[in-house]
């Protein structure tokens, strides 16, 4: 990246923006309304906006190496909160990627220091579903099957807070669970069924 042209681009994107609306900005200034929060993997070629064809203000965004949401990770806890119980989001997306680092590494019998906290939770991910992955003979199909199911442990570890809980009683949530192929450019439905994974994990994770 050119940093030079920084603020060049900037200008650039400000006047195509105004070339269509004139007020563009003012409106975009007068506050957010999102109906999704996006948490999402920190690669830099997964553009959530790009990916699904939203425009700003139309999703809430967060993003960390390999989509994680562990409940010790008071960001995500905090973006979650935020989300669901100001912003009054309809829908969550917990989207991952083929070709995923994060994952990769942690199917990696190796200490990589500070990195082995987080990627922790994507090996009890492995631990979970061992006996399926372990069957698959092919390293890469293995590997893809991890990064699915990284999405949909994660997609439940969404659902085991309480401002989620309590916004699916009201009927005012749904869940999604993808994956972007970035062979493709195309996103794939894991079919996350989030009603079905509530009642089995509530006698355990019921809040109140």
């Amino acid at each position: 990246m050119d940093f030079d042209k920084i603020f060049e681009n900037n200008q650039h994107w400000i006047d195509e923006k105004l070339s269509r609306d004139k007020d563009y900005f003012r409106n975009l200034a007068k506050g957010q309304n999102p109906d999704v929060l996006y948490i999402g993997c920190s690669d830099s070629r997964v553009t959530a906006e790009d990916m699904i064809g939203a425009q700003p203000g139309e999703l809430f965004v967060h993003r960390n190496i390999a989509n994680v949401v562990p409940n010790t990770d008071i960001n995500a806890m905090a973006v979650i909160k935020y989300a669901v119980t100001h912003l009054h989001v309809t829908d969550i997306i917990v989207c991952g990627h083929y070709g995923c680092g994060g994952v990769k590494a942690a199917m990696m019998a190796e200490d990589l220091g500070i990195l082995n906290p987080w990627l922790r939770s994507i090996r009890d991910v492995y631990r979970l579903h061992h006996d399926e992955l372990d069957a698959i003979e092919d390293i890469d199909a293995r590997y893809k099957r991890l990064i699915e199911l990284n999405v949909l442990e994660q997609s439940v570890n969404v659902l085991k807070t309480p401002e989620v809980q309590e916004a699916f009683r009201a009927g005012k949530l749904a869940m999604h669970g993808f994956v972007f192929d970035m062979e493709t450019g195309h996103v794939i439905d894991l079919k996350f069924d989030y009603q079905k994974i509530l009642d089995e994990i509530m006698e355990i994770y019921r809040l109140s």
